[in-house]
């Protein structure tokens, strides 16, 4: 059985995440928001806190053991403070994760140590296809094996850092199969479209693409020849998902609180109103409802539990609910500031619609 005691590692990586957050995403974030760009500085000091670093074994330049609870609890951290800013910074392993939990011995020790031993840069994965009925396990975008290549044909939308990608993993449907392919950049075939103008979530650069005829050798296939199991992999990405959801919904909660303490309006504090009070402590329930519920499917993930996909799923799905739930009662609770851009809400609003479109886009 799990605890609910952080270990000392833990609470560490905790601070320094809870730190950086506050000192630097949360000041930083309106105006990335507005001028549509994450200053580097900002996304290079993220990266020196080595959340990512922290999970991948020294074999493969790391300094620890992989652990998705570990990592999911520093993820709600950095999204308190922007959610942009957090995906930004935990880019590089949506390329390092998927070569960790599903990638040969050799893909490991050949594209993960230039990854973690170095400054932050663009790695990346292309998942989401831009159609209404996007299953992850049902991809329209093929990969047919073709002598010693797989060629991929196909479209992508939402892929962070996509105009200037060092390497990234590729997901296509391999004969009925999700099945995750390593792109080197420069590779012919590949186009990149113009950066996605979005409802929110704007200050994080993100692209379409287009696979048109890509060769990929096919020792580039996650996991070899005999392939990979994509399960986890989606299951780790949709408790990272998860985890992103509650960090800023939690910021949604306290920033709506401490306001609704402090507006005094027709001789009493608007928290003492009972209509905004119940408002209050019904998102903080669902909040920590979705949280508990995460930290259980992150558990039975490091630990092979046979349920942990599953309860990753309805974590996922909770998540989404719970967090434009508790974004939209962000605003309310502000009234008339709630709709003003100075006020940090409407942000995460506008950002918390989005958690059920992001599938794919964070992976811890």
């Amino acid at each position: 059985m799990y605890s609910f005691e952080p270990s000392e590692e833990q609470k560490m990586l905790i601070d320094v995440a809870r730190r950086y957050a506050e000192n630097d995403l949360r000041p930083a974030a309106h105006e990335a928001e507005e001028h549509r760009e994450l200053p580097a500085k900002l996304i290079e000091k993220g990266w020196e806190l080595g959340v990512l670093q922290a999970s991948v074994p020294e074999d493969y330049g790391g300094f620890g053991d992989r652990s998705i609870l570990t990592n999911i609890l520093a993820a709600e951290e950095l999204a308190w403070g922007d959610l942009a800013g957090a995906m930004a910074v935990l880019a590089p392993s949506l390329f390092v994760t998927p070569i960790l939990m599903g990638g040969s011995e050799e893909q490991k020790t050949t594209y993960l140590p230039p990854v973690v031993e170095d400054v932050w840069q663009p790695y990346t994965a292309a998942l989401v296809e831009f159609k209404f009925d996007f299953d992850p396990n049902e991809l329209s975008t093929k990969a047919v094996l073709d002598g010693d290549s797989y060629v991929l044909t196909g479209e992508k939308r939402y892929v962070p850092y996509a105009d200037q990608f060092e390497a990234m993993v590729v997901y296509a449907n391999l004969e009925g199969k999700t099945q995750g392919f390593i792109l080197p950049k420069g590779t012919e075939g590949v186009t990149v479209g113009e950066k996605e103008k979005l409802m929110g979530l704007n200050a994080l650069p993100l692209f379409a693409l287009s696979l048109d005829g890509v060769r990929i050798p096919v020792e580039n296939r996650l996991g070899g020849a005999e392939g990979h199991d994509f399960a986890p992999i989606l299951a780790a990405s949709l408790v990272s998902l998860s985890a992103l959801a509650v960090g800023m919904a939690k910021a949604a909660l306290e920033y709506s609180r401490d306001y609704a303490k402090e507006r005094y309006v027709l001789g009493s504090y608007i928290a003492q109103k009972q209509s905004i009070a119940f408002m209050i402590a019904e998102m903080a329930t669902e909040i920590e409802a979705i949280r508990l519920l995460n930290w259980e499917a992150a558990w039975q993930l490091d630990n092979d539990v046979d349920e942990a996909i599953r309860t990753a799923y309805l974590a996922y799905q909770g998540a989404t609910d719970m967090a434009l739930m508790v974004t939209d009662r962000g605003v309310q609770i502000l009234g008339g500031h709630g709709y003003i851009r100075e006020h940090p809400v409407e942000l995460w609003y506008r950002n918390g619609r989005g958690i059920a479109t992001l599938t794919g886009l964070a992976i811890v």
